[in-house]
């Protein structure tokens, strides 16, 4: 009989300590600016913040774009560092170009160089699945979570949702312990019709939907409460006009250089003589940008550590876009994102529930680059010891 309840006993001890291990799901709402928040539209995601952590911005890192910034947080290390410097590169001593169209570029590894929570997480022995997060699926087995999604911008937001609580419902030795889950509603409307249109006050509304079927779901598993939830964006947005559009090729009349612009950054390149006599034109004629040298360029941005940021970095003020022609996109798109990462339109949001964090509570703005060691801390995990991202910067939003 001592025996019976003895091992009864043991039973129901690890079965509470399974039940109370950790569970962190990262939710990315991309482009999603600070302020949408305070547009009465979005009741999901208020509660939720109420009821946590709300920070008044997260801060990206420069550029302001998608997949730097993906990555950073998933990293802990700013853009110059993890080597995915834009949403596209150019290796200009190989020829080889990095661009979100390209499947084999996106996916091989050897773009990469920092190491993601999935390879921190599963080197320590933790499962880990991603339903799309850039970098999620490279082609090293060792260097992508244990479950992973190509990515596919026509799966619908509830079969994301519904396939993340799938995950989490696998049996214990199966089960991920850190998820990812992405979402491109805000983003692909702030570009089509400008960040203070209707149709990105109906993109907040669905988000806020599909984030309160996520918590439905969520609220349904046995796990519930150990379930940590952290909702974050890559940037946010701003209009552009297309009546202040610089044409950097106009500028310059200068051979043996070339110029590669995304609107919001541009860079030159060339020999020696070349790029000091493309500089010294650009400084002459500096009005609505600023031009660096690359190891010139302001340490606040953290952008010159790299072999693939140009010779010379051209940055436009706010609301102003870089061009090399009169291409047809440029006088299109109505928002945009990628300048200065601390001018607040680029800001995104940081929410955080669950367990391990704090409720009610209100905290300023947060770098990106922190929530990396975060959620290791979160995961009792150790964190990889190169990165920019510091603990001390974001511990306090935990219990």
């Amino acid at each position: 009989m001592r025996l019976f309840f003895g091992l009864m006993f043991a039973f129901l001890i690890n079965a509470k300590l399974l039940f109370a291990l950790p569970y962190v799901v990262l939710v990315s709402f991309d482009g999603f600016r600070w302020d949408y928040l305070d547009r009465g539209l979005s009741p999901n995601l208020t509660n939720f913040a109420s009821n946590g952590v709300r920070a008044i911005s997260l801060k990206p890192s420069f550029p302001s774009v998608t997949f730097p910034n993906h990555y950073s947080i998933i990293t802990g290390m700013y853009p110059e560092n993890h080597n995915i410097i834009g949403n596209h590169i150019i290796n200009r001593y190989s020829g080889d170009v990095f661009t979100l169209r390209d499947t084999n570029a996106v996916t091989d590894p050897w773009w990469y160089l920092g190491e993601a929570i999935w390879e921190t997480a599963r080197r320590q022995g933790l499962k880990t699945a991603s339903f799309f997060w850039p970098g999620s699926e490279l082609k090293l087995e060792w260097r992508h979570p244990d479950i992973f999604m190509k990515y596919d911008s026509k799966i619908p937001y509830r079969t994301r949702v519904d396939s993340v609580v799938s995950w989490l419902s696998l049996p214990f030795e199966k089960r991920p312990r850190f998820v990812t889950i992405y979402f491109e509603e805000t983003d692909n409307r702030g570009h089509a019709f400008g960040p203070n249109s209707p149709q990105v006050d109906t993109a907040i509304m669905v988000c806020d939907q599909v984030f309160g079927y996520l918590l439905q779901k969520l609220s349904e598993l046995p796990i519930k409460d150990s379930i940590d939830i952290i909702v974050v964006s890559d940037h946010g947005m701003t209009d552009v006009k297309s009546d202040r559009i610089i044409n950097i090729s106009s500028l310059l009349n200068v051979k043996d250089v070339t110029i590669n612009s995304a609107g919001y950054l541009a860079f030159v390149n060339g020999n020696p003589d070349s790029v000091e006599k493309a500089y010294k034109i650009l400084k002459r004629s500096e009005k609505n940008f600023k031009v660096y040298k690359r190891s010139e360029v302001p340490a606040y941005f953290h952008f010159s550590n790299n072999p693939f940021i140009g010779d010379l970095v051209v940055i436009p003020e706010f609301e102003w876009t870089l061009s090399t022609s009169n291409e047809d996109y440029v006088h299109k798109v109505k928002g945009n994102h990628g300048y200065d990462n601390y001018w607040m339109d680029m800001h995104g949001i940081f929410l955080a529930g669950g367990p391990s964090f704090k409720k009610g509570y209100r905290v300023g703005t947060i770098q990106n680059v922190d929530i990396y060691p975060l959620i290791c801390k979160i995961l009792n995990i150790v964190p990889r010891g190169n990165t920019d991202g510091k603990l001390e910067g974001i511990e306090y939003i935990l219990k």
